[in-house]
């Protein structure tokens, strides 16, 4: 449709969302985090692109779950600078940033006396002041997504470690958010159940949201990932596409990464 001749104004964008476009979805540059004397992350330098699908590997301790806690502000980083779509992660904002970031952990951490389907309502009826009929409708809909709506009156315990992940998944996305952090979201699972986790995650991918993953899931990360960000000693050393980097890698540190994982 035409555009020069609509009648409709045309409201020119804020220099705040020209500034959120440009900059990324997530930026984190020269970051440095310490736990006492242990130096965790090393002025790590990133950004995630709107609707870029981000996977973070590395070997144990190379400071992953660092990192993408500091996004959110649940770790608190002493040096450099993140930002969320444009808004700085500082104390004063973490209220407004965690309302457009979901977050899904290696453990469920579901409120065990709650059904799924009032876990899935309480934040949105909390943070977003939902009404109670708004919030089990839309916490319908995304337990739908996730397909295990039939779970909504069972409670945690009753549900199998899949269907338990699912549900987190289904509550972070019942908060609508603009971007999604997972955090070895599948480490805690038995094999069986691993899959039907990571194919909702590539439904979630394939939707367009902004997703960055902490996963060892290597054939995820082939099938999703628009870029595979490899760290090491709490610093990033190589980043690419997944292609690139799984079957040319640049360093040998990588490629011995690379065999250990995938020979199990």
């Amino acid at each position: 449709m035409p555009t020069a001749r609509s009648s409709v104004p045309h409201t020119a964008p804020s220099s705040a969302a020209i500034a959120r476009q440009a900059e990324g979805a997530i930026v984190l540059d020269g970051v440095d985090k310490w736990y006492g004397t242990v130096h965790v992350l090393k002025s790590v330098s990133l950004s995630v692109s709107n609707g870029e699908k981000v996977v973070v590997c590395g070997p144990s301790g190379s400071g992953k779950s660092t990192l993408i806690r500091c996004i959110n502000g649940l770790e608190r980083h002493q040096n450099g600078r993140i930002s969320v779509e444009g808004v700085e992660v500082v104390d004063r904002t973490l209220r407004q940033i965690r309302r457009e970031v979901g977050m899904v952990f290696q453990s469920f951490n579901l409120f065990p006396h709650l059904t799924i389907l009032q876990n899935c309502m309480l934040a949105p009826m909390e943070s977003r002041k939902l009404s109670r009929e708004e919030a089990r409708d839309r916490s319908i809909e995304y337990l739908s997504r996730v397909h295990i709506s039939e779970q909504a009156d069972k409670y945690p315990a009753q549900l199998s470690g899949g269907q338990q992940q699912r549900a987190a998944i289904a509550r972070a996305l019942c908060m609508q958010p603009r971007i999604m952090l997972f955090d070895e979201p599948t480490s805690a699972l038995d094999p069986e159940m691993i899959s039907e986790v990571l194919d909702t995650m590539m439904e979630l991918a394939a939707s367009g949201m902004t997703m960055v993953c902490v996963t060892h899931e290597m054939g995820f990360a082939q099938k999703v990932a628009d870029r595979v960000v490899f760290m090491d000693e709490g610093a990033i050393a190589e980043v690419g596409p997944p292609d690139q980097l799984f079957n040319s890698p640049s360093s040998e540190r990588l490629a011995l990464f690379l065999r250990r994982i995938l020979s199990h």
